[in-house]
């Protein structure tokens, strides 16, 4: 077992498997011929994480300690077949829903303003956007999409619309599926992307779809970059016509020469969605519960593909 976080400082890690602590260092820490059951690395590049694969010929679980899993499926075709690859459900929800909440007050309210007025020594009043009374519109109602709701529900908005790749019901109300988002972006104050990166979200948010979305507008983004048109993003901020709070871009880092650092109307926050004080404990959780299931030959949770199978 290779995991990224030291074995001894996990509690209640089944006894039997052997487990080796990699981090994503140059050495490894076994062959990785051997392992069985694989930790991806967190928040390390796609590359540091796919090296170890393509020798993984014993390997029969690879879990991420990320919600998404598009940094380590480019990788899976060197597998054998029946690999199961498993995310992170429960271990982000909390502190990306926190941050997408902070991001869409700070852009409203315009806190980078202050900041800067601050910095200055600049006492700059004046009216700001409220959240009270808006319309979000959450593309991506997942786990993560859901918790986000959550946290809204105390402000007061008028509406809150949500899409998914399918339509469906829950407790809050209606799901639409990604067909309805045309007539749902006009309509929407605030647009949340909180969807996996795959071939259909790709530049989901491109030109077409940002012209649809209300003069005015923020669009925050705490999925991955490539969920976005960069170059067509600008074009919209550029023009002053709509606002963005992006945690994650494309590319990611944001070089230093990159026009978004620069364009009005933005705040980038790099990439922190996930990295706070409650990954560690949930993440632990999530490993010491899934290793113990391997261990007992028992169903595992957050399975989002098998290799070899149909779709995979």
């Amino acid at each position: 077992m290779w995991l990224p976080i030291p074995p001894r400082e996990i509690e209640g890690l089944p006894a039997g498997p052997r487990y080796h602590h990699w981090d994503g260092a140059e050495d490894f820490p076994a062959d990785p011929a051997d392992c069985a059951f694989y930790v991806v690395p967190y928040m390390r590049p796609p590359a540091v994480g796919q090296r170890p694969l393509s020798r993984m010929r014993s390997v029969q679980v690879v879990q991420t300690l990320s919600a998404g899993t598009d940094h380590v499926e480019p990788a899976l075709r060197q597998l054998p077949p029946g690999v199961r690859l498993c995310n992170a459900r429960g271990v982000h929800e909390a502190s990306t829903a926190e941050l997408t909440l902070t991001l869409i007050l700070a852009s409203l309210r315009g806190v980078p303003d202050f900041v800067r007025a601050q910095d200055k020594g600049e006492w700059r009043g004046g009216f700001r956007p409220a959240l009270a009374d808006k319309s979000v519109l959450i593309v991506g109602y997942g786990s993560i999409g859901a918790a986000i709701e959550d946290r809204l529900a105390p402000f007061e908005l008028a509406r809150v619309a949500r899409v998914a790749r399918s339509a469906r019901t829950t407790e809050r109300g209606p799901v639409h599926p990604l067909a309805d988002l045309p007539a749902l972006l006009p309509q929407a104050d605030v647009v949340v992307l909180s969807t996996p990166l795959t071939d259909a979200t790709r530049h989901l948010a491109d030109a077409g779809f940002l012209s649809r979305m209300k003069d005015g507008a923020l669009l925050v983004n705490v999925a991955r970059g490539a969920v976005v048109d960069t170059e067509a993003l600008l074009t919209e901020l550029e023009s002053g016509r709509l606002s963005a709070a992006l945690d994650v871009t494309d590319p990611e880092p944001l070089p230093p020469e990159h026009p978004l650092w620069r364009a009005p109307g933005v705040l980038v926050s790099p990439h922190v969605g996930g990295p706070t004080s409650a990954f560690r404990p949930r993440a632990e959780r999530l490993l010491t519960d899934q290793l113990s299931r391997w261990v007992n030959r028992e169903p595992l949770r957050n399975v989002i593909l098998t290799t070899g199978a149909a779709g995979a």
